[in-house]
Parts: C-alpha cells; sequence; structure tokens
C-alpha cells in the first residue's frame, strides 16, 4: 500500500499510516527542542543543538515517504 503521495517538492500523506509517520517525527522533535532548550543560553545554542535531530528525522521520514509513495 502506498502511504503518500509524491509532489514537486515534498510527499503528502494520503494513509492514516503516512499521518502518523509526520505526527510522530512532529512530537519526536518538539521533545528535542523543549530538552534541548532547557539547557541553552540563547536562541543559537537551541538551533545548534536541535539541527543534528532536525536533520536526521527530516531525512528519515523522507527516505520512509519515498519508498512508499505513489507517483502523481
Amino acid at each position: 500500500m502506498k502511504h503518500f503521495q509524491s509532489t514537486r517538492l515534498v510527499h503528502k500523506p494520503v494513509t492514516l499510516i503516512g499521518f502518523a509517520v509526520y505526527v510522530l517525527a512532529l512530537i519526536f522533535l518538539a521533545t528535542v527542542v523543549v530538552a534541548i532548550d532547557r539547557d541553552s543560553h540563547s536562541v543559537s545554542d537551541t538551533v545548534y543543538g536541535a539541527f543534528p535531530y532536525f536533520a536526521s528525522t527530516f531525512l528519515l521520514v523522507e527516505w520512509i515517504a519515498s519508498k512508499t509513495c505513489e507517483k502523481s
């Protein structure tokens, strides 16, 4: 079953599993930002601390979406 639809720039979720992938990624990233922001002293500390998590999470979501997408 195809859970995402490929568009020009992003993959749109078309099933409940596709939406769940995005929601789980957003929940994970929200907890990462809260945890990193607790010990940071400035906005740049938070950005630099959260960047590796954001990059790897977006890469993982993109990989999952590309493997389970239908071409438009």
